[in-house]
């Protein structure tokens, strides 16, 4: 495993492109303190956004992941260009020359994925505690550390999803259109999603039957592991009662969101393996 890593991280220390993205990345993960910063006075209203319990524990742990999961297309950037500078560069011919199989050389991909999924949730943890230590009204130890499943939720996530790209990588070898795939995927999901609800439209619960069906699609999975965040704030909470709605939801992460994004992540690195098994190189 760490033979394979070393010669990954090999590569990727002389990409000058990968190593920008990669830092670009990082920062962007530890970005999420500027909101902090954010105060400002408006109609005679001192506006602090720190101090409107975003960074209270444990709601933080919920937001931040939430939050750090939308900056993942950069390091998905490295992970597909990874893919296409071993065609164009012949390195991955070289490699299988020099006594790699093809096991091995898909293996090394997905143990790459693994660690820079580790990394991030790593910085997502030190981030979110530092600022919730810091700005919380709330700093029990039995408060603090309860939601931590939203870091795991975030590391099968960003699993799920590196891996989605590693697949595509390999299926058309190109980055750009790797992307783009994932892109197209990802349309195609919301017309289905509308298709459904177009479909179920009479019946008294739609989007119960809907989701039900989404919910076994790759991004959508992926997607309903950590539920948007905004709703759940008090603040929001109190202007909505206020006004007669209703924003009760779950916002808690399943077991069988979790268990479904692994079976995808499953299917992506096992096809990965198969079409490069296949493939005349």
């Amino acid at each position: 495993m760490f033979r394979l890593l070393n010669i990954e991280f090999h590569k990727l220390k002389h990409n000058t492109a990968s190593k920008a993205l990669i830092i670009i990345y990082f920062l962007l993960l530890t970005s999420t303190a500027l909101i902090a910063m954010i105060h400002f006075d408006f109609a005679g209203v001192d506006f602090h956004l720190a101090e409107m319990g975003i960074f209270n524990f444990p709601y933080i742990w919920h937001l931040n992941t939430y939050v750090s999961a939308t900056i993942k297309f950069f390091l998905l950037m490295v992970i597909v260009s990874m893919m296409s500078n071993e065609y164009s560069n012949k390195t991955l011919k070289q490699n299988l020359i020099d006594g790699f199989s093809k096991k091995e050389f898909v293996l090394s991909k997905f143990y790459t994925v693994i660690v820079f999924a580790l990394i991030s949730t790593l910085f997502v943890f030190i981030v979110s505690l530092t600022l919730g230590y810091i700005y919380s009204d709330f700093n029990e130890p039995s408060i603090v550390f309860s939601d931590l499943e939203y870091l795991l939720a975030f590391f099968v996530k960003l699993v799920g999803f590196f891996s989605f790209g590693l697949f595509m990588g390999i299926l058309v070898k190109r980055s750009a259109f790797a992307v783009g795939g994932i892109i197209v995927v990802y349309i195609v999901e919301k017309i289905v999603y509308l298709s459904l609800l177009w479909k179920y439209r009479d019946s008294n619960s739609d989007n119960d039957m809907t989701d039900s069906i989404m919910q076994f699609f790759p991004l959508e999975s992926m997607s309903n592991l950590i539920k948007e965040p905004g709703t759940r704030l008090s603040a929001v909470k109190s202007v909505a009662n206020q006004i007669g709605e209703d924003l009760s939801k779950d916002y808690s992460v399943h077991l069988t969101d979790i268990l479904i994004v692994s079976v995808w992540t499953f299917v992506f690195i096992y096809l990965s393996y198969r079409l490069l098994k296949r493939r005349d190189l």
